[in-house]
């Protein structure tokens, strides 16, 4: 039980904690710009509403995990230079696979014509390829932050 224990506290760290928590608001500013903009634009350019909403989350992103997540406090211009760019950058990898996975759902395995229930909710079927596809992101997105771009700048 004490193993348990120690590797409960290892990987639930404060900073993984925080991580999550701004990763689920991230997924959140994601899905509300995601579906605001697929209303705005008509639901045939759902890739383009997805590219809006992403440039949205990941400007969000990169403020809460800079200054909440990963504690980096040096605002300099060439802190911000390296950080900005390589923040984006690793954003562009993880995008690919969201932009991928949801033309993968949407437009081959016809989500889009579906609804699923989740809990007490029901969600479109692009909803719901975002929803899967987020939780994977977040992932490769955390290791990304903390080994890759917030390293040298704590």
């Amino acid at each position: 039980m004490e193993k348990l224990k120690a590797i409960f506290l290892k990987v639930f760290t404060r900073e993984t904690i925080l991580y999550l928590l701004f990763g689920v608001l991230t997924t959140v500013v994601n899905l509300v710009s995601f579906k605001l903009f697929d209303l705005l634009l008509g639901g045939e350019v759902y890739l383009l509403s997805n590219v809006i909403a992403w440039v949205l989350a990941v400007s969000f992103a990169f403020w809460a995990n800079k200054v909440f997540v990963f504690e980096s406090k040096k605002w300099t211009f060439d802190i911000l230079k390296k950080e900005i760019p390589a923040f984006f950058g690793a954003r562009i990898g993880s995008f690919v696979i969201e932009e991928g996975g949801l033309w993968l759902f949407v437009s081959i395995l016809h989500f889009g014509e579906k609804t699923f229930n989740f809990l007490i909710v029901q969600l479109s079927g692009k909803m719901t390829a975002k929803l899967i596809i987020g939780v994977i992101v977040v992932i490769i997105n955390y290791v990304v932050s903390k080994f890759w771009i917030f390293k040298n700048s704590r």
